[in-house]
């Protein structure tokens, strides 16, 4: 497979959905690893396999619609396989192998048939101390945008998914990319208090727009620079509570073709009638119970 991701909506070929089956039972408050899997818990509001199973086919049947290649993982018994944006990422024909947590350490062997289908020189192991996963990097064209957290109590922080270490090791395999590092602000257990992943406050859409929630940075600056580079008018901004129901992390099938959640009434109207792209509306609301939403529920290997 000759992997090709320049950016975040370039025509897709081909991508790895999640996985919805054997999801186990429900996780304990201590066994969350998200401050939105801890909310839903607390609240007695966690997902069934089968509504997550049934959002998911909703998925796949948009993206086959689009003659869009789509793998999956295998099964592992008992475990919650629905985000695989965090396994691995792919920037231009390199396939990064995450560090995920230890908690989904053993997800990864689920996607050996997958790993195998790309030439081993285009993959990269980090090394182990190098964390970082999938939701906090975004690709688009010269620049790699990179959530992390700078805070000393990093390793604290459940959420805190990305360190500065694996950045460094990025600039080193990609010197000819614009590298900008955006610090997230993290909570393990008040999701309208922490960012997760970068993918939860800032999205590229089209060619040159995006999705972006402000308070989602811990220094304005990193906020105002993202603004200066898309502009203003280009910039949909997404309030507190549309950043807990999950709004910037929607998924580009093209420039011109986004899936979006069918409850993002008020962004899924300006996407059409500003922006004038298509909306796909499927249901996500179960699965954005766990922390993550349709970005997070892929991997794409292939763009035009």
């Amino acid at each position: 497979m000759k992997l090709n991701i320049k950016n975040e909506t370039g025509r897709l070929k081909s991508v790895v959905l999640g996985q919805p089956n054997s999801m186990g039972s429900v996780p304990t408050l201590a066994e969350s690893y998200d401050a939105k899997s801890y909310y839903s818990i607390e609240h007695n509001i966690y997902p069934t396999e089968e509504d997550i199973i049934n959002e998911m086919n909703a998925f796949e049947k948009v993206l086959k619609k689009y003659n869009v290649e789509v793998l999956r993982p295998s099964i592992i018994q008992e475990y919650n396989q629905v985000f695989a944006r965090d396994v691995a990422f792919v920037i231009d024909d390199k396939m990064i192998i995450s560090n995920v947590i230890a908690d989904r350490a053993d997800e990864q062997d689920a996607y050996k048939k997958i790993f195998e289908k790309v030439a081993w020189r285009n993959i990269i192991n980090l090394p182990e101390t190098a964390h970082i996963e999938g939701g906090d990097v975004i690709v688009w064209n010269d620049f790699i945008f990179i959530g992390t957290c700078f805070s000393e109590d990093y390793r604290n922080y459940k959420t805190a998914r990305t360190n500065e270490y694996a950045i460094e090791i990025l600039k080193e395999y990609f010197p000819k990319k614009r590298i900008i590092d955006l610090e997230l602000k993290k909570n393990d257990r008040i999701p309208y208090e922490g960012i997760l992943h970068l993918d939860c406050t800032f999205n590229p859409v089209g060619n040159d727009k995006c999705i972006i929630y402000k308070n989602g940075f811990v220094d304005e600056s990193d906020y105002r620079l993202i603004i200066d580079i898309f502009g203003e008018e280009n910039c949909f901004h997404v309030t507190d509570e549309e950043m807990f129901e999950m709004f910037p992390n929607i998924f580009s099938i093209s420039p011109e073709v986004i899936v979006s959640d069918k409850a993002f009434t008020r962004m899924n109207n300006h996407l059409r009638n500003v922006w004038g792209m298509t909306v796909e509306e499927i249901p996500y609301r179960e699965i954005s119970k766990m922390g993550g939403l349709l970005r997070c529920s892929t991997m794409p290997l292939v763009r035009e």
